[in-house]
């Protein structure tokens, strides 16, 4: 029998960005929080403390701050007509454990959707007619506006002290930044990034072609900022260890550098590791949630009573727990009803390897994990997409988030993969590389979703999450184009030698090599309960005391990273939850 803890006003499952954003502001509300973390506990310090923390092998190799598969992973198959088996070793997608959860270890790209992002079903129809959709692409809007959300887009900015070149500042375009990006009403909180040399190739040569190159947006403070939180944030030195990586500096966006320290000011918010809730529980209607049921550090099953529960957790665990809750009608793709577990997505990437001789430093080294230039050009809405053959799209960019010897050193194909041939090529190739990569949208398809595995389960006795997924024509086709706009930009910049890795129009999903871990849907935002888990404020459409944040209420995923939407999605629910909810409880939106 579970032991019963003291009932809470509210409970948080999950402590990465959108637990910790949560908590903070609800916790001025002075109401009591419990926030329940399945993994450990960690801070800046000790957790994170230089120089202990740049280890690759331990953290970059042996992903040290990353989910247990062992314990808990996900199945995965093509289609439904294979068996899904489980996924021993994450390689494809990484997700992180402990308190700060992938928030912790994320490059740092910060973006803001674009306007044809929000709206793309309503735009694609509009300009192109319903006959470009696929029969069975399930594309939907997103349920809210740029304008609502846009002060929430800079409140994320100014919590993460973030860099970059504006582009469009109240309606006016600037010199120097993304011409294509929504308009914003206050600049970066800081500079952008410095510009590294591999950066200036790409700008040179893509400012030749017609294109309009910009530095990343970046979670990266470049100067002494004090976010709204009143966190201090440091300023960044450039080590090359952000992906995969704690940060020691106080200067990359966490929850560790941005809201930790500012939660300690408040007695009211209890922050509980080792606690991995295994199910929401709800009131004989299903209908309430009455509070969760947690399996503790030392193996007891304890239920958290609480008035207002807020899912926070990786986008496929809180798919996972919605399914085992019982929470909403699963999704059915034999006959398309049904919504938890729908609509689920990646990220189509690509890249090109360029060598060059010892006349050409790069030193990678001396980066972060967004010192990268991008151009947009090829961005959703941004380009006429009448007869590429595709709906979507991808930014180019020349990336550089490090330049550790053991994972990050760029080398041809045929060079030797150990002993002195191997030495020989790092030499060669280390200092003297670079790379031009493709980050692409996925749309959602009826035959891609999550359900629970019926063999395989978790130590605690629980099915898996199981994961039905390919790529599509549609997003083989856009690589294939994005590939095409790569190799004229590696003309225009003339390496001695490159190399393409780009997917052809007969690849299938590899789980293997690491490819983002932007993993979006499963319990998407929208305006009817008929083709949506949450409304536009991520409150639960059938457990209206439930709130749901993350990437799981993405209705597709973007060619830009998620953590700036699913940060400012988060506030905007935060808000709605202080100024709406708590006032009135109950649905706020009607149907």
């Amino acid at each position: 029998m579970a032991t019963q803890k003291k009932a809470a006003d509210i409970v948080i499952v999950g402590f990465g960005w959108t637990g910790s954003l949560m908590a903070r502001e609800l916790a001025e509300t002075g109401l009591s929080i419990v926030a329940l973390e399945r993994g450990e506990a960690r801070d800046t310090y000790p957790d994170f403390a230089y120089p202990k923390i740049t280890d690759e092998l331990t953290y970059g190799v042996r992903l040290k701050l990353f989910q247990n598969a062992a314990r808990e992973t996900v199945t995965i198959r093509h289609n439904v007509s294979q068996t899904a088996l489980p996924y021993r070793r994450f390689g494809s997608f990484l997700p992180g454990d402990g308190v700060g959860g992938a928030g912790v270890h994320w490059n740092g790209m910060l973006w803001r959707p674009l306007g044809a992002d929000i709206k793309l079903r309503s735009i694609i129809i509009e300009k192109y007619g319903t006959k470009v959709i696929p029969a069975d692409m399930t594309l939907q809007d997103y349920p809210f506006t740029y304008e609502e959300m846009e002060p929430y887009f800079d409140k994320f900015e100014k919590i993460c002290g973030a860099s970059g070149q504006a582009g469009n500042l109240q309606g006016k375009i600037q010199p120097g930044g993304n011409p294509f990006e929504m308009p914003r009403q206050d600049p970066y909180p800081t500079p952008a990034l410095t510009r590294l040399y591999s950066g200036d190739l790409f700008a040179q040569a893509t400012t030749k072609l017609g294109y309009n190159p910009f530095p990343t947006p970046a979670a990266n403070c470049t100067a002494p900022w004090t976010n709204p939180y009143n966190v201090q944030l440091g300023v960044c030195n450039y080590c090359g260890f952000c992906e995969r990586f704690g940060c020691f500096n106080y200067s990359k966006g966490s929850p560790q550098s941005c809201v930790l320290p500012s939660l300690k000011a408040f007695p009211n918010v209890e922050i509980r590791p080792r606690s991995q809730v295994i199910r929401v529980n709800t009131d004989s209607s299903g209908k309430q949630a009455t509070g969760v049921t947690y399996i503790d550090e030392q193996g007891n099953e304890v239920e958290q009573p609480a008035s207002l529960v807020i899912l926070a957790a990786f986008q496929l665990h809180n798919v996972r727990l919605l399914l085992l809750s019982k929470i909403g009608k699963p999704y059915d793709p034999q006959t398309g009803e049904g919504v938890v577990g729908r609509n689920y997505a990646y990220q189509m990437t690509g890249g090109a390897k360029l060598f060059f001789g010892p006349d050409h430093r790069f030193n990678p080294f001396a980066a972060t994990g967004t010192t990268s230039t991008f151009i947009d050009n090829f961005n959703n809405g941004n380009f006429d997409q009448s007869d590429v053959g595709f709906i979507g799209r991808a930014t180019l960019s020349s990336s550089c988030t490090g330049g550790r010897p053991i994972a990050q050193t760029l080398l041809p194909s045929k060079a030797p993969r150990w002993g002195s041939g191997w030495k020989s090529a790092i030499k060669q190739h280390y200092n003297h590389s670079m790379f031009i990569g493709s980050s692409g949208s996925v749309m959602p398809y009826r035959q891609c979703y999550l359900d629970l595995d019926p063999t395989y389960k978790d130590v605690h006795g629980q099915p898996l999450l199981r994961m039905t997924f390919d790529w599509q024509p549609n997003e083989l086709t856009m690589t294939g184009f994005m590939a095409g706009k790569v190799e004229q930009i590696i003309q225009e910049i003339a390496p001695p030698s490159y190399e393409m890795g780009f997917k052809n129009a007969h690849s299938h999903y590899d789980v293997r090599p690491y490819q983002s871990t932007h993993t979006t849907g499963g319990a998407v935002m929208g305006d009817s309960p008929q083709t949506s888990v949450v409304n536009k404020y991520l409150q639960s459409w059938d457990v209206p005391n439930l709130f749901v944040v993350g990437a799981c209420s993405f209705p597709q995923n973007l060619a830009y990273n998620p953590t700036g939407t699913v940060g400012a999605t988060t506030l905007f629910a935060a808000d709605a939850i202080k100024k709406q909810y708590l006032a009135s409880p109950g649905p706020l939106v009607k149907v």
